[in-house]
């Protein structure tokens, strides 16, 4: 690997790890010319995919907008990086399962938003705002209604007791560990 500071054609690999759920590997790495220490990435290279823009663009999928997009509606919320670029991973892997050469842009938005709402509300009313481009304030209220009434449905569905036994590792809607056999303690 090329030295990107003094460019000597040799590095050496001083650290590898994985990344982002095993789809990539870093690896930091030493020039013996200069010294100095530079990071790379490996990832496995994908067929090309096509996004189609709400205009009837088409341009090449990019992770790193997707991440910009969710580093800006982050903001200063207590969000780990590795969280947002574990929710980038699944929406690419979900993306290209799908096995198409082109998906639209629209498709990508509700994946992120559906996967960030869980994440965190404020990032997803703050990504919302910009994906959805509201028009004025009324727009904004309705998706916050939309993530109350959301939530309000999860959480009804939370406390209804299952209808099927659980299994060993399961927990009843009470916290408490089943014993496997469909009786309740």
């Amino acid at each position: 690997m090329r030295c990107p500071y003094c460019g000597y054609e040799d590095s050496r690999v001083l650290d590898s790890r994985p990344v982002g759920e095993g789809n990539a590997i870093r690896r930091r790495r030493e020039c013996p010319r200069c010294e100095r220490r530079f990071t790379t990435y490996e990832r496995v290279e994908s067929p090309p995919l096509m996004v189609i823009k709400r205009d009837g663009r088409r341009e090449p999928f990019d992770r790193s907008k997707i991440l910009a997009g969710l580093l800006k509606a982050r903001g200063k919320r207590p969000i780990p990086l590795d969280a947002l670029e574990s929710l980038v991973a699944e929406v690419e892997r979900v993306v290209r399962n799908r096995g198409e050469a082109e998906v639209s842009s629209s498709l990508i938005g509700e994946l992120v938003m559906e996967r960030l709402r869980s994440l965190d509300e404020v990032a997803y009313v703050r990504f919302a705002s910009e994906y959805r481009r509201f028009a004025d304030a009324d727009g904004i209220v309705e998706e916050v209604a939309r993530l109350r009434a959301q939530k309000a449905r999860e959480e009804l569905l939370r406390r209804q007791i299952p209808l099927l036994p659980m299994g060993e590792n399961e927990t009843d809607h009470h916290g408490e560990e089943g014993k496997g056999d469909g009786r309740r303690t």
